[in-house]
């Protein structure tokens, strides 16, 4: 009689332990949610959106020149200011095409989870701040593309980069973070999961949260070059505005994946094994497909350059911006992504910074296996002599293709 006593004693002190760790997370979510609504900046992105012209900010810088495809490789060394600067535009471009193809995964997301949390009853404010949150991708969709677009056109003649008819590249950029961790029926197994359980439903938003820091890498520096320009008067181009309200509007998004996915799921019962194995393999594949190498040619990038970027290098080589035989972009191409140089290091100086807060984030969430815990296959793929053999394969494969 007196254990059956102490564990009702011990089940009511849970349950109010429980409570009261609902009760701080529907506020905290209430906060968020409110100072989202009240510093809005979509009407300002599409304002900046409807008002670009490129030939007025084509001689611009639109970040500090270390966010430029080839920054710090030999091409990029004997390119001309010019070229220089195109190559700034041209990250950016490639940047928030990836970023607008992540969000349109977003958006679908958004609305699959938020089914499942409104079924729960008291989590009626989550589901209205991730409806705004869908609200908002679609208007940051469709600036991030426009831009895109009008700038590939004004630059090469054509879009090269934004093409989702152009080739395997430009499919694995359409498709996003998540249609590079799971093609095929495997998206459509976690999507399912994403859709049936309170535990799996807020699972899914740690790797909303990896895709948050992993533009933050990019973006909160664009942000702070805006307020620098703006602090000494100096002209903004459109798209760096873009950025800087973006980052402001996303600093929410990241608060909300990291509220549900740190915090949130521990309101709910504790996960199945199957539900443990789901979570801890999609975490696992992430770091597998998407977190795994380092990029020669692009800071910020950790997807090998063999599968996407070697092959837009190549084509934006050929355009008027170079003006290259198929026999000098090769040879280029060899260099940039064969041999070591500063843009490797560039790359690794923002994978140990990623690696370093995505284990911090990590280290209290009790579900996950020790090898997503502690982000192994990640940290196993910062190696850059790794990434330059990796690339040496790639490249001779691809020059056989090309010749």
């Amino acid at each position: 009689m007196t254990e059956i006593i102490k564990q009702v004693e011990t089940d009511e002190v849970s349950s109010a332990v429980l409570e009261d760790k609902v009760k701080k997370h529907l506020k905290l979510n209430e906060i968020n949610y409110k100072n989202n609504t009240e510093s809005d900046y979509t009407e300002k992105i599409t304002e900046l959106k409807n008002n670009f012209n490129y030939s007025r900010d084509r001689d611009y810088y639109w970040s500090e020149p270390e966010l430029s495809l080839l920054y710090g490789t030999p091409l990029y060394e004997a390119a001309s200011s010019t070229q220089k600067i195109a190559l700034n535009h041209l990250f950016w471009v490639g940047g928030y095409n990836l970023t607008a193809a992540s969000e349109t995964n977003t958006a679908l997301y958004n609305q699959i989870t938020s089914s499942v949390f409104y079924g729960l009853g008291g989590y009626e404010t989550l589901c209205h701040e991730l409806d705004m949150e869908t609200s908002q991708e679609r208007y940051h969709i469709k600036a991030f593309r426009t831009i895109a677009n009008m700038t590939e056109i004004g630059l090469l003649g054509d879009v090269i980069i934004g093409n989702p008819f152009s080739g395997k590249e430009s499919q694995l950029m359409q498709g996003g973070m998540i249609g590079r961790l799971s093609p095929g029926i495997m998206r459509h197994l976690f999507s399912f999961n994403w859709g049936s359980t309170p535990f799996l439903a807020s699972q899914y938003y740690t790797l909303r949260f990896i895709a948050n820091m992993i533009l933050k890498l990019t973006e909160y520096s664009r942000s702070q070059y805006f307020k620098k320009l703006e602090k000494k008067g100096e002209f903004i181009p459109v798209p760096l505005a873009v950025s800087h309200y973006h980052f402001l509007d996303e600093s929410f998004h990241t608060t909300t994946s990291q509220l549900i996915a740190h915090d949130l799921y521990k309101d709910f019962p504790k996960p199945t094994a199957y539900e443990k194995f789901m979570a801890n393999l999609s975490i696992y594949m992430m770091q597998l497909t998407v977190l795994n190498t380092l990029s020669g040619v692009a800071v910020g990038s950790f997807y090998p350059d063999k599968l996407l970027i070697m092959p837009l290098i190549y084509k934006i080589l050929k355009t008027p911006l170079f003006d290259m035989s198929t026999e000098e972009a090769l040879s280029w191409i060899e260099k940039c992504f064969c041999h070591e140089h500063e843009g490797f290091h560039a790359v690794f100086k923002s994978h140990q910074r990623l690696l370093s807060e995505l284990r911090r984030f990590f280290q209290d969430i009790d579900y996950l296996w020790p090898v997503n815990r502690e982000m192994r296959v990640m940290a196993s793929g910062g190696s850059i002599s790794q990434a330059i053999q990796n690339n040496i394969q790639g490249f001779e494969q691809f020059s056989r293709s090309a010749t």
